[in-house]
C-alpha cells in the first residue's frame, strides 16, 4: 500500500466515526424529543434504567452552567481535534487514537448542536444512581477512556 493511501486511512476512520456518532446521537434525541414527555419517565429495566427526557442547560455534574462557557468549551475540544489531526504528525504518529478521537468529536459536535440550536444539551437515559445523559456523553466518555488506556499501555 502507497504511504499516501495509509495517511489517509486514519483520518477517514476518524471522519467516518464522528460522522456516525453525530447522526445516531441527533436522530436518538430527536426520537426522545418525540416520544417523552418532561414529565413522564418511561421505566425499561425494572426501576433501575428508565428515558427521562431532561432539557440540560448545565455541564455534566453541573460544573459549569454559563451558555456560551459551555460553547466555547465545545467548540475548543472540537477544534483542538481538528488541529491535532490536521498540524504536525497527528494521526500519522498514532493512528489508534482515529476511533476514539473520532467518538469525542461526534459526541462533542452533537452536544454543540443542541446547546446552539436550543440552548441545551437534550438527556434522556436516567440510571437513577448518575445524572441523565445521552448517546453523545457515552461516545465522548468511551472515547476519553479509550485515549487513557492507550496512552497509559505506551507508558
Amino acid at each position: 500500500m502507497r504511504a499516501s493511501a495509509r495517511r489517509g486511512r486514519p483520518e477517514a476512520i476518524l471522519l467516518a466515526v464522528a460522522t456516525l456518532t453525530f447522526a445516531a446521537d441527533q436522530l436518538v434525541k430527536a426520537a426522545a424529543r418525540a416520544g417523552l414527555t418532561l414529565s413522564t419517565p418511561l421505566p425499561l429495566v425494572r426501576n433501575w434504567v428508565q428515558l427521562r427526557l431532561v432539557e440540560n442547560t448545565e455541564s455534566a455534574f453541573g460544573l459549569i452552567s454559563s451558555g456560551w462557557l459551555l460553547i466555547a468549551v465545545g467548540a475548543a475540544v472540537c477544534l483542538a481535534i481538528l488541529v491535532y489531526v490536521t498540524v504536525g504528525r497527528g494521526l500519522d504518529a498514532a493512528p489508534a487514537r482515529a476511533l476514539p478521537l473520532g467518538l469525542v468529536l461526534g459526541g462533542s459536535l452533537g452536544n454543540l448542536l443542541d446547546r446552539i440550536r436550543t440552548g441545551a444539551v437534550t438527556d434522556f437515559i436516567d440510571l437513577r444512581v448518575w445524572p441523565v445523559f445521552n448517546l453523545a456523553d457515552i461516545a465522548i466518555t468511551v472515547g476519553i477512556a479509550l485515549l487513557a488506556m492507550g496512552i497509559a499501555r505506551k507508558r
